[in-house]
């Protein structure tokens, strides 16, 4: 991915994100210690999570269940 691209990227709230997968929000933080998800910190220390990412995991997931 080019730095342009990372630069426009849309990032979600863990509790965004935990809303997608319908998990409390503390799971989300878990994933991204785990290394499931990898979490961008804010310049204020807030936790971000690239919206590509999510959707990927939540495809795969998915195809999981299927």
């Amino acid at each position: 991915m080019s730095n342009l691209n990372r630069q426009h990227e849309v990032l979600l709230t863990p509790a965004e994100v935990a809303s997608l997968f319908r998990v409390d929000p503390k799971t989300v933080t878990r994933w991204a210690k785990a290394g499931k998800l990898t979490a961008i910190r804010t310049l204020g220390g807030h936790r971000r999570y690239r919206q590509s990412e999510v959707q990927n995991l939540l495809k795969s997931n998915l195809d999981k269940n299927v």
